[in-house]
């Protein structure tokens, strides 16, 4: 059950707020700032449509749960620090909607886990979006400065993508097959303890020692490595005959042991056939037993070439705001998504963008035609041969360097949402809060980032026109 709130937004007073400690908040505190300015109607019509019943206890607010979660991105707080911080804290407390100053925590934070599961991904992007079109409309698509920093600034959208890394641990063959093994032995435990069956032969201790070996040594040979995966191959195809057996004789395993049974299937089906046909590449291959939905991703940078996360392709206008076109775990080519980022941005603002800056895996034959068909200059050489006209040449160069200086605002962006802002490692156990989560990041940082210069540049506007007023009259 749910009940919106009485309460106005956007008069929640702060004079008296925090009276009970007798202090008084300070206005200027960017929580109480963005505060004001948040679409906080908006998403509460969204997040009461997941309500329909008009019985059972009533729900916490849609402000308590959206505020408590950027809290909790902005800052990095722990579930358990999150709550606690709250509870301290007088200006988190009226972020999150309280009327007013409690010593009390307003929730408990086994809630935490519920609302990040309620607020899934849909509900973060279409949140994302309201939050664009909720920045001051002095600010958006106005032409003159911009955010970018680099004067006069055209209509524009950047397109890139990243990964943001899930925290695991570095999936090598040898250690995923031996966390198979162990996870498989605890199982036939409880398979032997609960029906009263005899343990069967299982040689864990011989497994355990081969391995301790092979990881002890600093580099091993390519046939020492091979010699470790069969080996390990074969006490898991061991172990799961056990387990197979039991289940086909009617014995049903514990209910937290079944996900791992059907992904060390998996495993040990993608490991056999990489083992025998010697090769490390194979379809939809996991790198961890806890976290099954993880998949690699190969970006080909010196520092890290393969990646272990959900990869984000994310979109930027002229106003700095971003938008996530698309979000999975599942790698993919972001080239072929440029057309519909480009149609994206004409829906929202009823024409195409005059550039749109980008990679060079994007400048494919379907996608040059596309923007030079609809009137879009994209970033990069342009095709043929270059110019003999040392006038138009230096023009040219003139504009691919501002192309290549602005597209920077994405790996900017990226940078601030990793380093800042939640993406840098994500923490989660299940695959929709995780996406739910990359998504919160990116909402967080266009909040902390464009929406308050937005923000303070429209009060700078508007004391600005209050000031030459007051000059008019006298």
């Amino acid at each position: 059950m749910y009940k919106t709130p009485d309460y106005d937004y956007e008069q929640l007073s702060f004079t008296n707020f925090n009276s009970s400690c007798g202090l008084q908040l300070d206005p200027d505190n960017e929580w109480i700032r963005v505060s004001k300015q948040l679409p906080w109607r908006a998403w509460e019509s969204m997040y009461a449509i997941q309500f329909p019943s008009e019985t059972g206890n009533v729900a916490k607010s849609c402000r308590m749960v959206m505020g408590s979660l950027i809290i909790q991105m902005r800052m990095g707080f722990t579930d358990r620090e999150l709550v606690e911080q709250i509870r301290q804290n007088p200006y988190y407390q009226y972020f999150i909607g309280l009327s007013a100053f409690q010593h009390e925590a307003p929730f408990a934070r086994t809630l935490l886990v519920e609302w990040r599961k309620r607020i899934d991904l849909e509900f973060v992007v279409k949140a994302n979006d309201l939050l664009c079109d909720a920045a001051p409309k002095t600010f958006k698509f106005r032409k003159g400065k911009s955010v970018f920093k680099h004067g006069t600034l055209l209509a524009t959208q950047i397109c890139d993508a990243t990964v943001a890394p899930q925290y695991i641990r570095f999936p090598q063959d040898t250690s995923l097959l031996n966390e198979a093994r162990v996870k498989l032995e605890a199982m036939i435990d409880f398979f032997c303890k609960a029906y009263g069956f005899e343990k069967p032969r299982t040689y864990r201790k011989v497994a355990h020692k081969e391995y301790l070996a092979f990881a002890k040594s600093k580099r091993p040979s390519t046939e020492r490595i091979r010699a470790t995966i069969k080996a390990q191959l074969s006490y898991v195809r061991r172990d799961l005959g056990y387990i197979d057996d039991y289940m086909h004789k009617g014995y049903a395993p514990a209910e937290k042991f079944i996900d791992n049974i059907i992904t060390i299937h998996i495993l040990y089906e993608q490991q056999l056939y990489m083992y025998e046909n010697n090769t490390h590449k194979v379809d939809n291959r996991i790198v961890s037993i806890g976290l099954p939905f993880v998949r690699p991703v190969v970006r080909g940078k010196s520092k890290a070439p393969t990646e272990f996360g959900a990869k984000l392709h994310l979109s930027i206008d002229e106003t700095g705001f971003a938008r996530i076109e698309y979000l999975s775990f599942n790698a993919y080519n972001e080239g072929p998504m440029l057309i519909e980022a480009l149609n994206a941005y004409k829906y929202r603002n009823g024409v195409y963008p005059e550039r749109v800056l980008v990679d060079q895996i994007y400048r494919t034959k379907a996608n040059i035609a596309f923007c030079k068909k609809e009137g879009i200059r994209m970033s990069g050489p342009k095709l043929g041969r270059p110019t003999t006209d040392a006038d138009e040449l230096k023009k040219q160069r003139k504009t691919e360097a501002k192309d290549n200086s602005d597209r920077l605002e994405v790996e900017r962006y990226f940078s601030t949402a990793k380093r800042r802002n939640g993406m840098g490692v994500i923490n989660k156990k299940r695959e929709d809060t995780s996406l739910s989560t990359i998504a919160m990041s990116v909402l967080v940082t266009n909040l902390f980032g464009t929406f308050i210069l937005a923000v303070e540049e429209a009060d700078a506007n508007e004391a600005e026109s209050s000031l030459r007023q007051k000059k008019r009259k006298l």
